[in-house]
């Protein structure tokens, strides 16, 4: 039986969705593996966990603008080199994790479990196959730190793709373009009038969905 250890990471819910229907379908499709499903940053420190999801979302839902620059400045630069160090800190942590379920692959939503367990492949902790599904829109440097020790990369579009191929020098052979793994609620179907009606909403009106974060607001005009 393959053991098949899911990392993601709480900042933002877009990175536990993703690991969560990722496992729903090996569970649902594959009955010689076993999953496990956790999250990287706090299995390391809960606290720390706990303080920096809460700045995340604060400044997510209040000053957008502030965390652009933060995930920009993430790339390159000071904020890069201390993130990558302390996911090798923490990388260290993590080993005692990979020495209790000796994972065959690893399937990371977020860079900081591809980053930690790319550093332990390299000082040979672990032999996994390791996949970093790449839960954004465009190529951020932090998902391709170790990427020489990532078996497997899944993007969300083709110009992605491309792009990690010209600036990172990465091997097309290894990059798949796959899209965002989403629930598979997403595919069932639903009467149209009765959901209008469950909404109190009218037929003869357009009807505008939006999504925000967590928040889900419909509109009619």
């Amino acid at each position: 039986m393959k053991k098949i250890l899911i990392f993601y990471a709480s900042y933002g819910g877009g990175h536990f969705s993703a690991a969560k229907s990722i496992k729903q379908y090996i569970d649902d499709n594959y009955t010689d593996t076993q999953t496990y499903m956790i999250d990287c940053v706090k299995y390391i420190n809960k606290a720390f966990e706990k303080v920096t999801t809460t700045a995340y979302k604060e400044m997510a839902k209040k000053v957008p603008w502030t965390w652009g620059k933060v995930y920009y400045k993430s790339e390159n630069g000071l904020i890069a080199k201390v993130s990558s160090t302390s996911n090798k800190i923490m990388a260290v942590k993590i080993a005692k994790l990979f020495r209790e379920i000796n994972p065959d692959i690893v399937i990371s939503t977020h860079a900081f479990g591809s980053q930690m367990t790319s550093y332990l492949k390299k000082k040979g902790k672990t032999n996994c196959t390791l996949a970093t599904v790449m839960t954004d829109f465009a190529p951020h440097n932090q998902w391709l730190i170790g990427s020489e020790f990532v078996d497997f990369y899944f993007v969300s579009n083709e110009n992605m793709r491309n792009k990690i191929i010209q600036n990172n020098y990465i091997d097309a052979n290894k990059i798949y373009v796959t899209g965002i793994p989403i629930s598979e609620r997403f595919l069932e179907k639903y009467d149209k009038n009765e959901t209008l009606k469950e909404f109190g909403l009218s037929k003869n009106k357009k009807t505008i969905l939006f999504f925000r974060w967590w928040r889900i607001w419909n509109w009619q005009k």
